[in-house]
């Protein structure tokens, strides 16, 4: 009887060391993400699985570029993948199918260099008004412009619904990846 008593005790201490180290890393430092849907394609798809930094942003700003999760702002129970398209205080338009910033270093606005899209793929926004973004808020868009709720419909997105940025690719197996600095876009900025 002593013997079943120390293996179950055993076991507890297992399973309590284990949850000790598991939990911090899964609620605070990288979260498991399942891709729904085609708006990021061709670069994300449904049904891949990825793993989500999470820490990161609490140290340094996202950038123009990344990959991010966040809630919905409509509905915080739901999460959406997008990638950051302005950042703080920018303006952004979208005309004539390109998307167009306008910074303290470009007053004139620049073109973005999307070479991630589709080829011939272009931005529609009805509109062609400009957006000013707050110092909290990002512009984002799904990479397959033509199948996303993105900015274009709900808004920019304050940090404060930001989950983290894209990590790593786990499946498919003959898609993982890695992303890092070196995976995103770098823009003229």
């Amino acid at each position: 009887m002593r013997k079943f008593f120390l293996f179950v005790w055993e076991i507890v201490k297992v399973a309590s060391i284990s949850l000790a180290i598991i939990l911090p890393v899964r609620y605070f430092l990288i979260q498991p993400f399942y891709v729904k849907g085609a708006s990021m394609e061709p670069n994300f798809h449904d049904h891949e699985y990825l793993i989500i930094d999470e820490i990161s942003y609490r140290f340094e700003a996202p950038t123009r570029g990344q990959v991010i999760v966040f809630r919905y702002p409509k509905d915080p129970q739901e999460y959406f993948i997008k990638r950051i398209i302005a950042l703080p205080g920018e303006e952004i338009q979208i005309k004539d199918g390109k998307v167009i910033i306008y910074n303290d270093a470009n007053p004139s606005g620049f073109t973005l260099n999307e070479s991630y899209l589709s080829p011939g793929l272009e931005t529609m926004d009805n509109t062609g008004a400009k957006l000013k973004l707050s110092e909290n808020e990002y512009f984002v868009l799904g990479d397959n412009r033509n199948n996303s709720k993105d900015s274009r419909s709900f808004g920019a997105v304050d940090k404060s619904f930001i989950t983290g940025k894209v990590l790593f690719r786990g499946w498919p197996l003959d898609k993982i990846a890695l992303f890092n600095a070196a995976s995103w876009p770098q823009y003229q900025n």
